[in-house]
């Protein structure tokens, strides 16, 4: 599945394309790391535009290392080696001239495990803006807020923003992230496993969050939860031992696989 990249700005949430165009698109895209070993092989696929696209495979399957591709924090590694191309709205994430800090400002990241600021909960999602500059007091107040409600936590914490972040439950300091995340005003939204050790209570809560997020953003979620992955997603890749095994629709994985290996994966078969 091909999709026509995005126009410059992308289409608006609703309009004409917002559903059908490719945000970002990875072109035989391999990985490298020290030593030669090979963590993704000849991997192609878009991120649609306002659409929730799964990650899913066993552990080691590359699933990690390509959301690192996509916002460059795989340049950080020593000695690793990259192949191919990923673009974000057709241009080059890696051409030259683009800054490394501001493709991870639009392509945001949220991880496995909430790390909030040892901070209070204002200060939390203020903290980039505060970095970028931001002194007005009012217009942090109206990011704040508007990044805890897109985060669904504004109504839990909207009476003790000034407490400490370190005091909120696992699900609400990984919802914190995600305002965090959004308060920076990103394109797309990356997150590995971000429901690995929460309750299914604040599981549910997180995938409501990104129900309503990918009106506003383009969001790829890694998980090794296939339920999860057909409940949110619209798009599904499955990976395996770096290789991109398929893609396409969740309905079309979980439903009618093309690759019996897909077929094993999700019926539990191995994984």
């Amino acid at each position: 599945m091909t999709l026509p990249a995005c126009p410059l700005p992308a289409a608006p949430p609703g309009g004409p394309g917002a559903a059908t165009c490719a945000k970002m698109r990875v072109e035989r895209l391999s990985f490298f790391y020290p030593g030669g070993q090979a963590a993704l092989r000849d991997v192609t696929l878009d991120v649609p535009a306002n659409r929730i696209l799964g990650l899913v495979g066993p552990a080691s399957s590359g699933k990690s290392t390509l959301l690192r591709c996509l916002n460059r924090m795989a340049d950080l590694i020593a000695g690793a080696r990259r192949e191919g191309r990923i673009l974000l709205d057709g241009a080059d994430i890696h051409a030259g001239g683009l800054d490394a800090v501001d493709i991870r400002r639009r392509v945001g990241m949220v991880f496995d495990t909430p790390v909030p600021l040892p901070r209070s909960i204002y200060e939390n999602v203020a903290y980039g803006q505060r970095l970028k500059g931001e002194r007005d007091r009012g217009r942090l107040d109206a990011i704040v807020e508007s990044a805890l409600k897109a985060a669904i936590l504004w109504d839990e914490v909207k009476d003790r923003l000034g407490t400490s972040a370190l005091r909120l439950s696992g699900g609400q300091q990984q919802r914190l992230c995600i305002a965090r995340t959004i308060a920076l005003d990103p394109e797309v939204i990356l997150l590995d496993e971000p429901c690995s050790g929460l309750d299914p209570i604040s599981t549910l809560k997180v995938e409501e969050a990104l129900a309503e997020l990918k009106a506003r953003y383009s969001i790829v979620l890694v998980t090794n939860n296939t339920k999860q992955a057909a409940r949110v997603s619209d798009e599904v890749g499955f990976f395996l031992m770096g290789e991109l095994v398929e893609y396409g629709e969740a309905r079309q994985i979980f439903t009618v696989p093309r690759d019996k290996r897909t077929d094993d994966y999700i019926s539990g078969r191995f994984g």
